[in-house]
């Protein structure tokens, strides 16, 4: 006889995951998959300055240091050099988009964290730069996710229901923001 007692936390998920596979149980399999993955991983290839990176940011129920000091130097600011924490949210919100979309990635990003001075410069070049911009905070990223059409990233973005999505068709991106939900 196993001598591994079920805690109370694990007794509610495993409850939790029973009453959803009873009731959808097609959907319920594949989001138990996602919900109980013991790793999340990341890619991006920065369009500006053409690096590349692929981490696993989260294992075994805790977020990597390295991986996230990793993450916020592919994002930075390319134009100043600037480095700032992004929002672990927006990471998150980025893995749930690739599970959604079943893609592997990498996200093509145009733009991640803006400094006050990139964004300034920004907002004097094109009126639709906010002023207090999400980017600035490091909690909105401009992406695009090649192999997946636009208009795609951007539903399925808007299904999340985590944040702000923006699409930008002529300029090929999506906006993702970990701030109020809306959309335009």
């Amino acid at each position: 006889m196993s001598s591994h007692k079920m805690g109370r936390r694990d007794f509610l998920t495993a409850g939790l995951l029973t009453a959803t596979a009873c009731l959808f149980p097609f959907e319920s399999v594949a989001a138990a998959a996602r919900f109980l993955s013991p790793d999340r991983a990341l890619s991006f290839y920065n369009a500006h300055t053409g690096e590349n990176m692929k981490t696993v940011y989260w294992q075994e129920g805790a977020y990597l240091p390295q991986a996230l000091a990793d993450i916020n130097y592919i994002l930075r600011d390319y134009r100043t050099g600037e480095v700032k924490e992004i929002d672990i949210a927006l990471l998150d919100l980025l893995f749930s988009l690739l599970q959604s979309l079943e893609s592997p990635g990498p996200f093509h990003v145009i733009s991640g964290y803006r400094s006050q001075k990139t964004n300034s410069l920004l907002r004097f070049i094109n009126r639709g730069v906010v002023k207090d911009s999400l980017h600035i905070e490091g909690k909105a990223i401009d992406i695009r996710l090649p192999g997946r059409e636009l208009t795609t990233v951007r539903n399925f973005a808007t299904g999340l229901q985590r944040g702000g999505v923006g699409y930008y068709p002529f300029a090929d991106f999506v906006h993702l923001d970990v701030g109020r939900i809306r959309y335009w």
